[in-house]
């Protein structure tokens, strides 16, 4: 049985938010309406080098999405988050995240002299401003995960957006295996075709993990998530 909520928030749509979620977290991130995209970026909170790798993370699992049962690999073979549950069914690791160029091309120019808090704000300058909260920077922006959205490759492998696949309601829930630093942007997916700005906001809710079984579906989905836990879990053994 689940373990009561600890605490929650509403990320408000086109808004960022960071926060250190410790291991033996799990986090539920709901979508508040259709079409939702939530960027995500993950970094160790005890060395920040080390960060979520879009590379390993799809290779060692040989996905080019992800769901539940796949977990979010770091640079060093450790895997500092776990999918868990997931009642959209696909999420988006590979089409980064938007620009401010290609924003205002799409949507109009704002200013925050004149628009303040509900300016048009890009997933590459949400990112950044988060980052500049943990002494962090441009360089240590990485390929993100675009979670409920869906993109396909037609025959000539270029990737287009799937409307209409996120639905209001639906979540998907993260368990930390690290002490992991979260950053979140509720901004239109960089291959979101409409010409109106409209995002989701989301509800983040916290709670305390279960402990990992030895049947655990993320654990046993292929043998690199096998030891990619063993490997997480001596670097936190006390």
């Amino acid at each position: 049985m689940p373990m009561p909520v600890s605490w929650e928030e509403e990320l408000i749509a086109g808004a960022h938010w960071s926060a250190t979620i410790r291991r033996g977290t799990t986090l539920r991130l709901t979508a508040r309406d259709d079409d939702a995209n939530l960027a995500a970026l993950f970094y160790s909170r005890e060395q920040p080098l080390e960060r979520y790798n879009m590379a390993d993370t799809l290779k060692a699992q040989h996905t080019a999405h992800l769901t539940t049962g796949f977990v979010c690999y770091s640079d060093m073979g450790r895997i500092l988050c776990s999918i868990t549950a997931d009642s959209c069914g696909w999420h988006d690791p590979l089409c980064g995240l938007t620009h401010a160029a290609s924003i205002a091309a799409q949507y109009g120019a704002t200013r925050f002299q004149e628009q303040r808090n509900a300016r048009y704000v890009s997933g590459r300058e949400a990112m950044l401003v988060e980052l500049g909260k943990y002494g962090l920077g441009e360089r240590d922006l990485v390929a993100n995960i675009n979670f409920f959205s869906k993109v396909v490759a037609d025959e000539a492998g270029c990737l287009s957006l799937v409307a209409g696949h996120a639905k209001a309601g639906q979540f998907v829930e993260l368990r930390f295996e690290m002490d992991t630093l979260v950053l979140l942007h509720a901004g239109p997916h960089p291959l979101d075709a409409r010409t109106r700005y409209a995002p989701s906001g989301f509800l983040i809710q916290s709670r305390t993990s279960a402990p990992v079984a030895a049947d655990d579906v993320c654990r046993i989905r292929c043998p690199e998530n096998t030891r990619g836990f063993i490997n997480t879990e001596r670097y936190c053994a006390p």
